[in-house]
This record gives C-alpha cells, structure tokens and sequence, in this order.
C-alpha cells in the first residue's frame, strides 16, 4: 500500500501544481526553460504512474474489503466509462460542441471516470486510487475554469459533424476497451464475463 501512496502523491502532486502553484510553475519555466519544464515534469509523472500501477497491483493481491457491492454497480459503471470515454474523445477532436461547452473534457472525464470505478468497487487500494484521483479532478477542474475566467479565455464553437466524430470515437474506444483491452491490461472484465 505504501508504495500506492507514494505513487499517487508523486504523480497527482506533479499534476497538482497548477492547482496550487501557478506562479512557481512559471518562474520556473522561465528559470529552467519549457524543455527542461516539460522533461522533469514527464520523468516525475511516469516515475509516479509506474508506483501507483504496481502499488495498486500488489494491494489487489491482499485487499482490505471495506463495503459490500452490489452487481448493479458494474452496470452504472460501464455506463459512466462510456460518458467519460466520450469526454476524453473531446479533449483531443477539434472543434465539437462539448469542448466548446465544457472546456476541460479530460479533467471531467478523469472525475466521472474515477465516481464510476468508486461505485463498482470496494477496497481500500480503490478507495485510495480513484478517491484520489475524484478529488484531484474536482480540484483542478475548479482551477482551470478560475484561470479561464481571468485569463479571458473564449473557447471556438462547436462544430455538429465534428461533435458526432467525437461521440463516435469514444463510443468505439469505450467499446474496445470494455469488450477486450480492461481484461486484457487488468484481468478483470468490466460486465464479469
């Protein structure tokens, strides 16, 4: 478990300092330069990704059970992946409608992504994992729309044909994932075939 934490806090940490250090980020860009910047802050995050994903690994293999879950969570889980799949498609498709609405599609994916697998499961590793990951999202959800507003930022409309590219794309990378690539990477399929 510790190993769990130290990788959460390494990676939400570095991905926190918007959050809570915004002035600091960019003094030291400036000092360091955007390279350099972007390389610690790669090398720091996927130090922090290999530690969580091995740290939840090993706390699977002895979990501390800390509620029952019924059957129907799986159910509304799947559901709420598949929005959160949609979200993430919109981060990355130009030009669609939820972006143009929402902003910041992939922190919101990130939080209904993270409430989803709350719901359907039930230890202390899940709740240390996606808990983390819920409240991260919340609070750097809230932050960027602060920035947003003081920056003045005004977001392109969105474009119908490139809306329905969006959905398309997460409703088939949902797909994918749900049908083969969850139990292929973590051994457990999400409707329990």
């Amino acid at each position: 478990m510790t190993l769990l934490i130290v990788g959460l806090v390494l990676f939400l940490g570095v991905h926190s300092v918007r959050i809570v250090a915004e002035g600091w980020r960019q003094r030291t860009i400036a000092r360091l330069g955007e390279g350099a910047w972007k390389g610690l802050y790669s090398v720091a995050s996927l130090v922090g990704f290999v530690a969580l994903v091995w740290g939840y690994g090993h706390a699977r293999l002895d979990p501390t059970v800390l509620w029952a879950t019924p059957v129907w969570t799986r159910h509304l889980a799947s559901l709420l992946v598949l929005v959160a799949f949609v979200l993430l498609a919109a981060a990355y498709v130009p030009g669609n409608h939820l972006k143009a609405r929402l902003h910041h599609p992939m922190v919101l994916a990130v939080k209904v992504w993270a409430l989803a697998h709350l719901l359907a499961n039930n230890t202390l590793a899940d709740l240390l994992l996606f808990g983390s990951f819920l409240l991260w999202a919340v609070l750097d959800f809230r932050a960027a729309r602060g920035r947003d507003r003081a920056n003045g930022t005004v977001y392109p409309a969105g474009q119908g044909v490139k809306t329905a590219v969006t959905v398309v794309v997460g409703v088939v990378a949902w797909a994918v994932f749900a049908f083969w690539a969850h139990k292929a990477l973590f051994g457990i399929s999400p409707f329990g075939r």
